[in-house]
């Protein structure tokens, strides 16, 4: 049975997709905002050829994949750890974070630590899109041509990462 030629695509949002956190962040070099939540939302897309079943990638695997990772980032304080001016420390116990005069402590297991350096919309979905990558590569292959992920912060407001596969 020979595939038919065009491009492909899938594209999730699910009620599912959504986590509530809170996060500051910093903008123009040395400015701090106060720290606030969100309930945020999620969506994704991957694009690539028809498999052997006829479709990009299982629904199923792909809709489980991102919501587990979604789930990591629910009731969360998100804070960058690649910030130069962001010092955050962790013990067992708690996550001291300092940024020029302002000083949080927080309980440790209240804290999801990314690897990025502000807590934007658009490194969150850079993060995510990681994350399901590498739980998805292994099973998928290089079948995958590139993988999207989109934050939204505020009922319309989105940031966006499209990661290659």
């Amino acid at each position: 049975m020979s595939s038919q030629l065009g491009s492909y695509r899938v594209s999730l949002q699910k009620e599912q997709l959504v986590f509530s956190a809170a996060h500051f962040i910093t903008f123009a070099g040395d400015v701090c905002e106060c720290l606030h939540g969100h309930n945020y939302g999620v969506k994704a897309e991957v694009a690539g050829p028809l498999d052997e079943n006829q479709y990009v990638i299982d629904f199923i695997a792909f809709r489980d994949t991102l919501a587990d990772v979604v789930k990591q980032l629910d009731h969360q304080v998100l804070l960058p750890t690649t910030h130069p001016l962001i010092d955050v420390r962790e013990d067992e116990v708690e996550v001291i974070v300092n940024f020029r005069h302002k000083r949080w402590a927080f309980p440790r297991e209240d804290c999801m630590l990314l690897p990025i350096a502000n807590t934007t919309a658009e490194q969150i979905a850079w993060w995510v899109a990681g994350q399901v990558r590498d739980i998805l590569k292994p099973k998928l292959g290089n079948s995958i041509h590139w993988l999207e992920v989109a934050i939204d912060e505020n009922h319309g407001q989105w940031g966006a990462c499209k990661i290659d596969w």
